[in-house]
């Protein structure tokens, strides 16, 4: 009996081994075409997407232009893709720009509240308005989470079109950006940033 019992679980265990296989490499094969891009075209992809995303807040938020103008430090992160279905998370690459200038790359991520199942793509830009917000975020390079070592106002634009006093003189406000524009009633509470080589 034994003999006979231990013969009918080869065949079971060798299905198992060939679909964890064909896991395995799938997943190899999914990421072969992002690990192929240059950094160079990584860094181009970031930019034209930083400069594009600022574009379309304009659009939906003109008064938001002045405060992107007077913010110390403004960073964009122009695809931030979540994907959610019973446990939801996201992440996104972007680049801060201190004067104008490029000061490094950052990735995202955290829980995808608001997404619903499937994957959904926005944009997140966030402005620090004042010094001392730009300058603790730049000493914490790794692991900087809003909520937790800063507080995020998301703008609120009213009927006039006009952010509101409570979002201009908050010390980090955020805007967040879908396919219809502006996004309301989204929390990036618990979304960790940290800077990246690239």
């Amino acid at each position: 009996m034994r003999q006979v019992h231990s013969f009918s679980l080869r065949p079971v265990l060798a299905s198992a081994l060939l679909a964890g296989a064909a896991v395995v490499l799938s997943g190899c094969t999914t990421t072969t075409q992002t690990s192929q891009a240059t950094v160079a075209e990584q860094r181009a992809v970031i930019n034209s997407g930083y400069d594009a995303t600022l574009t379309r807040l304009y659009e939906a938020a003109p008064a938001a232009r002045q405060m992107v103008q007077e913010a110390k430090g403004v960073l964009v992160f122009p695809s931030v893709v979540g994907a959610s279905f019973i446990v939801g998370g996201e992440y996104g690459r972007g680049e801060l720009r201190i004067n104008g200038q490029n000061a490094g790359y950052y990735s995202t991520g955290g829980g995808s509240i608001g997404f619903q199942a499937g994957a959904q793509s926005q944009a997140t830009i966030l402005l620090f308005m004042t010094q001392q917000a730009l300058d603790n975020f730049l000493q914490k390079k790794q692991n900087w989470t809003i909520g937790a070592d800063a507080n995020v106002a998301i703008a609120n634009i009213g009927a006039n079109g006009q952010i509101s006093s409570n979002t201009v003189n908050s010390p980090v406000v955020g805007f967040v950006l879908n396919n219809a524009g502006l996004s309301a009633g989204v929390s990036l509470q618990g979304n960790s940033i940290q800077q990246i080589d690239l």
